[in-house]
């Protein structure tokens, strides 16, 4: 197949990119930056170009708007006057909800709070408000935190504080979180880009299981070769801290804070019914040391 990717230079789009080429896909990068045309003779689009979540919460709101919303929409209406067959929109857990009590399944009521999760929400909406050829499928794909790699983020501070030999400071919080490792997303978009009778809709993202912060710790300190360090913190302390960070611009603020100690759980039923299959090539602790153990050869 002639696979369009948009945001090719990506975390994402460099692994995905690798991945369909290596199961025969011809991929073509496109850059959205300037002025751009669709490959005609592509049988599918992959938007993946988006402006990401900034935990430091120092950009401009229009700013998401503008990339997610608008140029999506704009890629879109270029998709529905192509013969292009398929369009597979990246959005995110985070567009449907911040916090999440129970499971999050694709039935759930969205009502985002923050201007990346509004942004990805309003783009979804005009997909699904567009009338769709009866030969052209949609894929809303929500997925929920992506790691592999190469990945720089929440996993790479964790890394560093274990490496240092710091001990974990937020053993008071008890959470449940699912995560995403890149081969299982690569895995799952190579199925659905095969499976030619699978109905347009949304899909979320997520490995089979959850995994605490806690446990990640000690899984980080497992791909070390270490014995974890974990102490246990008064919660309120900690949250008193989290809210100078915000003021001071520290590396702890209280969208960090969030985003390693609270719960959010995904369910990836939906997309794995879809596709027929029972569970995904790689546990969550799998994926997990694998991208661990990739920060050390840096």
């Amino acid at each position: 197949m002639n696979v369009i990717i948009t945001g090719a230079t990506g975390f994402v789009g460099q692994n995905l990119s690798k991945y369909l080429q290596s199961q025969y896909h011809d991929v073509q990068a496109l850059s959205l930056r300037n002025s751009w045309a669709l490959n005609k003779n592509s049988d599918a689009i992959i938007h993946l170009a988006g402006k990401a979540h900034d935990t430091a919460n120092t950009s401009a709101e229009e700013e998401y708007f503008k990339v997610n919303r608008d140029l999506t929409i704009q890629l879109y209406d270029e998709f529905l006057n192509s013969d292009i067959k398929d369009f597979f929109y990246f959005s995110s857990v985070k567009a449907t909800a911040d916090i999440i009590d129970g499971v999050l399944d694709e039935n759930h009521y969205s009502n985002p709070k923050t201007p990346y999760g509004k942004s990805k929400l309003e783009a979804e909406n005009y997909l699904l408000s567009k009338k769709l050829p009866e030969n052209k499928r949609l894929f809303i794909i929500r997925p929920c935190m992506i790691h592999g790699p190469g990945n720089k983020g929440n996993l790479n501070l964790l890394y560093k504080i274990v490496e240092k030999g710091i001990p974990w400071p937020l053993a008071g919080f008890e959470n449940k979180r699912s995560f995403l490792n890149i081969d299982n997303l690569n895995f799952l978009i190579g199925q659905m880009l095969s499976k030619k009778d699978l109905p347009s809709g949304i899909y979320n993202f997520a490995d089979d299981n959850t995994i605490s912060t806690n446990e990640l710790i000690s899984t980080v300190n497992k791909a070390l070769g270490k014995k974890a360090k974990l102490w246990t913190i008064s919660k309120n302390l900690i949250e008193k801290v989290a809210g100078f960070g915000d003021k001071l611009h520290l590396p702890l603020n209280s969208e960090r804070l969030k985003k390693l100690t609270e719960s959010y759980i995904v369910s990836n039923q939906k997309i794995k019914s879809a596709l027929e299959i029972d569970k995904l090539p790689f546990s969550v602790e799998e994926g997990l040391i694998k991208t661990i153990k990739s920060f050390k050869t840096k």
